[in-house]
């Protein structure tokens, strides 16, 4: 969730180091339906309100254990800066929001289409916002996989709007950090963002408690629940910071590719594992969108094998 600080590496060589970082943290964000599957007597954003608080409260500790109390408050005092920080914020903890209420109502097939369409929703952002070139195949993959989701609106009668919503509000979250790239570490932009939210998420908490609302106030309370929306912090945490680290530390293409490990894993387990009911039409949609990851895999493939000319 954070930006590096300074101009970005471009690596041109594979570090193991670098590699298991990407590879760890996409294999985490994989995985990560089975762990909130364990906080059903939570509602959906009862776990968001417990993500932010323990989020920040890990990054705080890291703040503290790393000494970069400067760094941080060398952003807080950037009005603009935090605005951006803000305004990413508000749209991760939406992308958060509607995977976990995704998820947990048994429709994690729609959160795994959301993030196969999610890359290519960002490289139409930065065609028709920041005005980057892009190249007929990737003009094509977009093509292909817009017509996947009008596939499923015509035949299923109803807007896969799990799927979109993710899809887009991690582009446009993409974009922002995009535009903060190099004024701010990964460490402090996750702190300073959780912080953003985290009035929101203790109001929502405090209310569901004053109400009695609360999951911790239910017939599924225990420790067992206590411990997992304490870990849902470090749960968040962990793959964000690897993420950040380990791009630093790999071609971009590595990157591009790898990013697709973590649907593919979600829709096996919402196939597999969960028994969710796929329809027909809804494997249509998947398999031409397979085929629009596809096409842009082999692009971005074609354009590495051609070295930092292409």
């Amino acid at each position: 969730m954070g930006a590096h600080p300074g101009p970005p590496r471009r690596p041109t060589s594979l570090s193991g180091t670098g590699a298991a970082m990407v590879l760890g943290c996409y294999l985490l964000w994989g995985f990560f339906p089975l762990y909130f599957k364990l906080l059903d007597a939570a509602g959906a954003m009862e776990i968001i309100g417990h993500r932010i608080t323990w989020t920040l409260v890990t990054c705080l500790a890291l703040v503290a254990l790393l000494h970069r109390w400067d760094r941080l408050r060398s952003v807080l005092v950037r009005p603009r800066l935090v605005g951006s920080l803000c305004l990413s914020a508000a749209l991760v903890t939406v992308n958060w929001s509607v995977y976990v209420y995704g998820v947990n109502t048994g429709r994690t097939a729609d959160a795994a289409l959301g993030y196969f369409i999610n890359p290519l929703v960002t490289v139409a952002l930065a065609g028709l916002v920041l005005r980057e070139r892009l190249r007929p195949a990737q003009w094509a993959a977009i093509a292909l996989a817009s017509f996947a989701v009008l596939v499923l609106v015509v035949m299923q009668g109803s807007l896969p709007w799990i799927s979109l919503a993710l899809a887009f509000s991690f582009g446009l979250y993409a974009l922002v950090k995009k535009r903060v790239a190099g004024q701010v570490d990964a460490l402090t932009g996750l702190t300073v963002e959780s912080g953003a939210v985290l009035p929101l998420a203790l109001g929502y908490l405090a209310w569901l408690s004053v109400t009695g609302a609360s999951g911790l106030q239910g017939p599924g309370a225990g420790t067992a629940l206590v411990l997992l929306l304490l870990g849902a912090g470090p749960v968040t945490a962990v793959p964000l910071l690897l993420f950040a680290a380990g791009t630093r530390r790999v071609p971009l293409t590595v990157v591009g590719l790898s990013q697709y490990i973590a649907p593919i894993i979600q829709f096996l387990l919402a196939w597999a594992v969960f028994g969710e009911h796929i329809s027909t039409w809804r494997w249509v949609s998947m398999v031409l969108v397979w085929s629009a990851v596809a096409v842009f895999a082999a692009d971005v493939l074609l354009q590495a094998s051609r070295g930092p000319r292409a």
